[in-house]
């Protein structure tokens, strides 16, 4: 047990120093401030406890001339002035400033981290947590953690100073100094302990209020909010959330009490009224102290109570903020398994091959991919189909190496993707995702995921022409630079579910990549504007290697090739008519669907994709 304890106090201690090592690389000029600063506040309380008030009452007892003691309180006055105004200084204009700067270059690390850890990370709720605790008022802490370090180096400095002072003036008076040493290195410390755990173990109901918050925050729910009784699940939620902090609280609050009423006794009462009736003992009673050694004796005790208080208090923080930073290190710290920026070799542009070689994927012990072999020729146009639950759509988060393979290899021009260098290997798909986010910019930077520049608005309209959306973009206030949502701009505009998927499909139009992925692209179209919209996907992939995940088989007939999935696997492939005249899974799926369709509108597409449908069945 001491041994753990001890191996606590080690590792606390390192990420004090792994603090200040971030902080020197942030802003070294204000962190030399904090120690001049911190030097200069026990200096100040040494002086006028010690040095200051002996030499006033020697002064008056010996009958020095007044000037001297006028001169003495004059350099005393201008020192303590110029040190005055170097506090307002740096109150004033250092600490708002390096606060700024320490805030924003903190965040951009934590910031640059969060997006090159893989996307499991964020899946992994242990790990989330400690995310969120890494960022929860990271840069308070961070000053904090680094005020404290010199808190405690000057004061172990100034506590030795003042043990000594208080020695030179009576050596028993010396023992009392032992109470807030006791009640701050001891009770402040458990006290330490149970704050951290109690904010870790708040830390999952935090996180549940914030996300009920947010939803009841954003536009975006409102409406179900208003026509369903979810409102009364939040409401569930936030209660249960409540009740869980509530309950931490009441299991820490027991033993916290109990150690800050001992904190207490032992820093101040005991110190200060022992001291006080030892030196009025001395004094009154046995006659061994003048009133002058009492008046210093008196206002050391109160010096090097404070000094003693300030150094245990800055050692307990130190222990306190060593484990807050401990999640702050162990972010920062940790070692990707799939790097965002690691350099591998150069995939070049062309694309000959990509294979899936046996691979299985299991998402918390649970297979979802299982020993899946198929192959896709560059330049050729394939599809991803089966029913919801069949892993299409994982396998596009593997191919993009989102994930890794649990087993397996999947490889690109007959190598291994994991050789290559992450950012070049992405670069090579234009990717829609079915699960897209719509961010509150501009339309046009919603399409090209980037700043854009005037040069880019004709590919940017030619994207939305073809995603079958511009007409609509066009009737806004702004055209393609008007802002979507109202998140950030009252004049903002709110689209429906179909015509935002239309913008989304637009940024795979816009890219310029040798492989195109539309994951889904029609779910939330109707099938007249799902036909206009895959025949334009055919169309702009005619030199591209294309590959799209449907469950709707209507649209996948001109696909080169069409691969059947179910329970992770490839069960069926081939082309369209092959896989209809097999009379499996395949066509079983595609002439329900067709019957659905074509009892809907059959008149609407006649001649296109679902005429083609009824030739086949046929």
């Amino acid at each position: 047990m001491k041994k753990e304890k001890g191996k606590e106090i080690l590792r606390a201690w390192k990420n004090n120093l792994y603090a200040l090592r971030l902080g020197w690389q942030m802003a070294p000029g204000p962190i030399v401030h904090m120690a001049v600063a911190r030097l200069l506040g026990y200096f100040e309380w040494l002086f006028y406890s010690a040095f200051f008030m002996r030499y006033v009452i020697n002064a008056m007892e010996t009958e020095q001339k007044v000037s001297s003691i006028l001169t003495f309180l004059g350099v005393t006055i201008v020192v303590f002035a110029l040190m005055s105004l170097y506090n307002n200084y740096l109150e004033g204009r250092v600490w708002p400033i390096t606060l700024a700067k320490v805030h924003k270059k903190l965040n951009l690390k934590l910031f640059e981290k969060s997006t090159n850890v893989e996307l499991a990370c964020f899946e992994d709720s242990e790990f989330y947590n400690k995310y969120t605790l890494a960022t929860d008022r990271a840069t308070d802490k961070l000053v904090e953690t680094i005020q404290n370090i010199w808190g405690v180096l000057f004061g172990v400095i100034a506590a030795g100073a003042a043990f000594y002072l208080m020695y030179d003036v009576d050596k028993i008076s010396v023992l009392f100094v032992l109470f807030p040493i006791i009640g701050n290195f001891v009770f402040n410390r458990g006290l330490s302990r149970i704050d951290f755990d109690r904010n870790k173990d708040m830390a999952p109901y935090n996180r549940k209020i914030a996300y009920v918050n947010r939803v009841m925050y954003l536009a975006d729910y409102a409406k179900e909010i208003r026509l369903t009784d979810v409102f009364a699940l939040m409401r569930r939620d936030y209660r249960e959330a409540i009740k869980g902090v509530s309950d931490v609280t009441k299991k820490y609050t027991p033993k916290a009490m109990v150690l800050h009423w001992f904190r207490v006794m032992f820093t101040f009462t005991f110190i200060f009224e022992g001291v006080l009736i030892y030196g009025a003992y001395r004094t009154l009673v046995n006659n061994s102290m003048s009133l002058a050694q009492l008046a210093v004796l008196t206002s050391m005790m109160v010096s090097s109570t404070w000094i003693l208080i300030g150094f245990t208090d800055s050692l307990a923080v130190s222990f306190k903020n060593g484990l807050f930073v401990d999640n702050l290190r162990t972010f920062m710290e940790y070692k990707e398994t799939i790097p965002e920026d690691y350099a591998g070799e150069n995939p070049g542009d062309t694309i000959e091959s990509i294979e899936f070689r046996n691979v299985c994927f299991s998402y918390k012990e649970k297979e979802v991919i299982r020993n899946l072999s198929f192959e896709l020729r560059g330049g050729k146009t394939y599809a991803l189909v089966g029913h919801n639950g069949a892993g299409k759509s994982t396998i596009i988060k593997l191919l993009l190496r989102f994930y890794d393979p649990t087993s397996g290899e999947i490889f690109l021009n007959g190598k291994n993707i994991k050789e290559y260098e992450l950012q070049k290997y992405r670069a090579l798909f234009a990717t829609a995702f079915q699960d897209f986010q719509i961010f509150s910019l501009s339309v046009m930077e919603n399409v090209l995921m980037r700043k854009g520049m005037p040069e880019d608005e004709a590919e940017v309209i030619h994207a939305l022409k073809l995603a079958g959306v511009y007409e609509k973009i066009q009737s806004l206030p702004n055209g393609i630079h008007t802002i979507l949502t109202k998140e950030f701009a009252e004049d903002g505009a709110v689209l429906s579910g179909g015509e935002y998927q239309k913008i989304v499909v637009a940024r795979a139009f816009v890219q310029n990549r040798p492989i195109k992925i539309f994951d889904e692209p029609s779910s939330a179209l109707d099938p007249i504007a799902e036909y206009k919209l895959f025949e334009s996907i055919l169309q702009d992939g005619q030199d591209k290697t294309m590959l799209f995940i449907s469950h709707r088989l209507s649209s996948v007939q001109n696909a080169d090739w069409v691969f059947m999935l179910e329970n992770g696997t490839v069960i069926e492939q081939g082309s369209h008519k092959k896989l209809m005249q097999n009379h499996g899974a395949y066509a079983d799926m595609y002439e329900k669907q067709a019957v659905n369709y074509l009892a809907a509108d059959v008149a609407s597409v006649q001649g296109g994709i679902f005429g083609a449908d009824k030739e086949v069945a046929e």
